[in-house]
């Protein structure tokens, strides 16, 4: 039954190549507003998700849903209303970074005037304005992705597909893309599926996170509540004034109570299922002669739930899998 709150949604989503599966079964919904990360290795099946979505390919089963659109009969009607990047900007390399723009705007049904008052004001943002009457062959990787970025704003659209939207940029335009990725969301509503293999990126952007391997979807949801489901616990920082070596983790990692050990910049990560066992690790380094610093509890991160996910750190029970699809506590698929 399609949820009228979704913007995004796909029901048993399956598609392959040649005898082999890209996307396996997807099912997951997507709010107006959110930012969501799909997160997975090559060959996950990402882009094959985000050409499903908007109706490029068809699949051989299941169905997916944008805007309220059926992708598989709507995909023109589809794309009038979302913006895409791919990973590698295909511009044309015989028209100046404008005219890739406008001729983009004018297919979408912009004044001529409306679109390069558009298109000048993204060239602006991504301190590309000097070089909005070049022809764009030559153009570096991170030129190019200033102006494929350019394209699929200038329409103003409802939902993005942003796939690896950074990567080529330098420091200063990666900054001004993730916080116009996040202004879109907070304050225009817009929804954003983002494919990326910048975990940290992820996590400053995203509201949920959706991991993939091998076309199948592992885990679906908010970091927080994923790992909870992973881990039962929480993670706790230990400021030992260095990096812990591998004889000291494997130490503390076999301390009563700790389900895990990871070397910090300044001591270790550990897991532990209650905070009561915390006086004990303490007193047990202390004896050792090790000096605690600080002992702060630490959020799990993206990054923490997407190694656990795909490296099979995963023990006992960890939930049947349900989850409402759009605010409960996610899903963590075995």
């Amino acid at each position: 039954m399609p949820d009228a709150a979704a913007v995004i949604e796909t029901d048993d989503l399956t598609r392959g190549f040649r005898g082999v599966t890209a996307v396996d079964g997807l099912t997951l919904q997507v709010a107006a507003g959110e930012v969501v990360a799909l997160l997975g290795p090559n060959g996950a099946g990402k882009t094959t998700t985000v050409r499903l979505l908007n109706g490029v390919l068809s699949p051989e089963r299941g169905t997916s849903r944008v805007l309220g659109l059926d992708s598989s009969r709507d995909g023109h009607a589809i794309r009038a209303r979302t913006g895409v990047v791919t990973e590698t900007a295909s511009l044309d390399d015989r028209l100046t970074a404008m005219e890739n723009v406008l001729t983009h705007a004018r297919i979408r049904g912009l004044s001529i005037d409306e679109a390069r008052r558009r298109a000048m004001a993204l060239f602006e943002r991504f301190d590309m304005a000097g070089r909005a009457d070049e022809q764009v062959q030559g153009f570096s990787t991170g030129q190019r992705k200033r102006v494929a970025l350019a394209r699929s704003l200038v329409h103003d659209p409802e939902v993005l597909f942003l796939d690896e939207p950074t990567s080529g940029l330098d420091p200063d335009a990666t900054r001004d893309v993730t916080e116009l990725i996040a202004t879109l969301a907070r304050e225009r509503g817009r929804t954003v599926l983002l494919c990326t293999h910048f975990l940290a990126e992820a996590g400053r952007l995203c509201h949920r996170m959706a991991v993939l391997q091998r076309g199948r979807l592992l885990a679906f949801g908010r970091p927080d509540e994923l790992a909870a489901r992973l881990w039962r616990g929480t993670a706790v920082d230990l400021d030992l004034g260095r990096t812990a070596d591998e004889h000291l983790l494997g130490w503390v990692g076999a301390l009563e109570g700790v389900h895990g050990a990871d070397a910090s910049p300044t001591g270790a990560v550990i897991r532990i299922t209650d905070r009561a066992v915390l006086p004990t690790i303490v007193a047990s380094l202390v004896g050792r002669d090790i000096t605690v610093y600080a002992v702060v509890p630490r959020p799990a991160t993206m990054e923490d739930v997407y190694f656990a996910v795909t490296g099979g750190d995963i023990g006992g029970d960890i939930g049947d899998g349900s989850g409402d699809g759009l605010g409960g506590i996610g899903q963590v698929v075995p």
